[in-house]
């Protein structure tokens, strides 16, 4: 029988979260790309505002990438006006290489297209611009990253490829402007107090060079990451740079507490995906001693008294005794102070996010607005590529004379006309459209789900058609109870009609969950056929008892709800288990590792609690 972890009873203070953005920001000036840069999730707002205010007065030299910058702008490629104005091939440097040693500030980070941040990825990488199809060579450089992701809690954030590399995550989204204290800034609004002076900025990037870290605070680094459940050792490496870039900040060559704390809070807890277990019984009781008489020795002579036994002893002479050195902490114990600082500075409804977080990453083709389809008519622009227009393609303009311009050369000799167009230029434009999305959820009314969690449950069902009517998505609802499985709600988008449906649903019965899962599959597939793409949530405690033919028997009842737990596992729809027993066992869990699903124990069942849990399930974070 698993136990659900205990979270935190307070979250993080709102001053010292925005202290910590403040320090990142000096931060960067003293190793502007050593730590990758930071993630700022924060949506638009007077705290974000004066955050990008201070980004700005420091004196770094910062480039904007727009996401609907192409690859020719952000690698460097041809200058088109002044080709076309000259009638000779000029090129033009790429914004990665104008942001050589300084920070590039990407706006709206969760909407760049894959095709985006491939090249930027690797140039963060390995430190150098990948090279265009108009030059054979690479470029060198070297820069941060700022990306501001904007996304909403209940929307899909920056892709993780980007945000792995990006050391500093800070989220300012439980800040309000009553928050944050203005002593930072100047009469100008400038925040020349953020910024260092040359001095200092060339004593602390000289100190960087000579912090040292010892033995134990690298394990305790990659120990605390490891038990926070962050498998990439890129994590440690970064929260280790970052910590020496805060003790240089600080004047010191050696780390210490500090300096380890604040990696905590900004590069390890942010990426926790899992509560830190907690030591068994078994291992915090002290091992019996074995009930063995050592030999009887004969006792030692008493020493004898000195010669001035009778004299006071001197106390100064006690005073002058050395006092022993301070004993520096161990690998465990900085271990426990760094999981400690991670864990304080997560709110205590993140506990779910942690559970749910890993089990919802495994699947990629679901997601809050479906699966993703190209078109050519309309939607989000992707770049053009090669085409002949026609029909429904239409022509990309621009693109078609960027791929005409280094050839008017060899063309001005048989055209007459300024500009010489042939067929092999065309380029088409292109869009990209997602689906929309239906939740089904599998609702358990056997005798074995209580009455008073089944009105929860239906509460919480309630809450995210609200959410689901806002968005225009559809919820499917599939009840099951005796001996079938009944789909009380078709897909649909109107509330009334739904809230219409819970209302008369009874309980009592056995757990028919084979048949619900079968019929959830089934309605997946007719959803996937008009192109909607199924999520799945299942409210139940996972003891089945009727078997696909509606008879009872609990073996072949299980036997027949694993099999078509596979079936869904196959067709890679994203699902979620909610465990609504009192004492959740592996028999749930491991339905939901069959099915591929996030499991979420949850005995005391509250429906704002679970509607929360769905939604992270809904728009998983990249």
């Amino acid at each position: 029988m698993t136990r659900e972890p205990t979270p935190p009873q307070a979250s993080s203070d709102p001053l010292e979260r925005w202290n910590d953005a403040l320090t990142a920001l000096q931060l960067l000036q003293i190793d502007p790309h050593g730590f990758g840069g930071v993630c700022l999730r924060a949506p638009h707002g007077p705290v974000r505002e004066r955050w990008l205010q201070a980004l700005a007065g420091l004196g770094i030299g910062l480039i904007k990438v727009p996401g609907s910058v192409d690859s020719e702008r952000l690698l460097g490629g041809i200058d088109l006006a002044h080709t076309l104005q000259t009638g000779q091939l000029h090129m033009q440097a790429g914004l990665l290489q104008q942001a050589d040693q300084g920070l590039v500030c990407l706006p709206m980070a969760e909407r760049l297209s894959p095709a985006l941040l491939a090249p930027l990825v690797q140039a963060l990488e390995q430190g150098q611009v990948p090279p265009n199809r108009h030059s054979a060579a690479p470029t060198l450089t070297r820069f941060g990253v700022v990306a501001l992701d904007e996304s909403l809690p209940d929307e899909p954030g920056m892709g993780a490829a980007l945000a792995e590399r990006l050391g500093v995550w800070l989220d300012l989204h439980a800040l309000s402007p009553s928050d944050i204290h203005a002593d930072w800034t100047d009469a100008n609004n400038e925040g020349l107090h953020l910024r260092l002076s040359p001095g200092a900025l060339a004593r602390a990037r000289e100190q960087l060079a000579q912090v040292q870290a010892s033995d134990d605070q690298m394990q305790a680094l990659c120990a605390a990451a490891l038990g926070l459940g962050i498998g990439s050792l890129r994590v440690p490496s970064l929260a280790l740079r970052l910590a020496c870039a805060h003790a240089a900040l600080n004047g010191r060559s050696a780390l210490d507490a500090e300096d380890l704390g604040f990696a905590a809070r900004c590069v390890l807890a942010p990426r926790a995906t899992q509560w830190p277990t907690e030591p068994s019984a078994q291992e915090a009781e002290p091992a019996p001693q074995e009930d063995v008489t050592p030999p009887q020795e004969p006792p030692p002579k008493p020493p004898e008294p000195p010669e001035n036994a009778n004299e006071a002893p001197d106390d100064n002479a006690e005073k002058d005794k050395d006092p022993s050195p301070p004993q520096e902490p161990s690998a465990e114990d900085l271990q426990d102070m760094m999981v400690a600082a991670a864990l304080a500075s997560l709110p205590p409804h993140m506990l779910d996010a942690l559970m749910t977080r890993q089990g919802a990453a495994n699947h990629n083709t679901s997601g809050r607005s479906g699966q993703t389809r190209a078109g050519s008519q309309r939607g989000r622009p992707l770049p053009p590529r090669p085409g002949r227009p026609g029909g429904q393609a239409r022509l990309h303009v621009l693109a078609t004379l960027r791929a005409a311009a280094p050839k008017q050369r060899l063309r001005q000799a048989h055209s007459t006309g300024r500009v010489a167009i042939r067929a092999e230029d065309f380029h088409i434009q292109r869009y990209q459209q997602r689906a929309s999305s239906c939740l089904i959820l599998a609702l358990d009314a056997s005798g074995s789900a209580a009455l008073q969690r089944l009105a929860e449950a239906k509460g919480a069902v309630e809450l995210l058609l609200q959410q689901s009517y806002a968005r225009r998505d559809s919820v499917c609802i599939v009840a099951f109870r005796g001996a079938q499985a009944q789909l009380l709600l078709p897909a649909t988008r109107s509330l009334v009609r739904a809230k219409r449906a819970m209302t008369g649903l009874p309980g009592g019965g056995g757990t028919p969950l084979a048949l619900a899962l079968k019929m959830a599959h089934e309605q997946a597939a007719q959803l996937q056929r008009q192109g909607v793409t199924p999520i799945l949530v299942v409210l139940s405690d996972g003891r089945a008892n009727v078997t696909l033919q509606g008879l009872g028997g609990r073996a072949q009842a299980q036997t027949d709800a694993q099999s078509w737990g596979q079936q869904w596992r196959a067709s890679g729809h994203r699902a979620l288990w909610i465990d609504t027993s009192m004492h959740p066992d592996t028999q749930a869990q491991h339905l939901a590792s069959t099915m591929g699903a996030s499991y979420l124990p949850m005995p005391q069942v509250q429906s704002q609690r679970m509607a929360q849990a769905i939604e992270r399930v809904r728009s998983p974070q990249a």
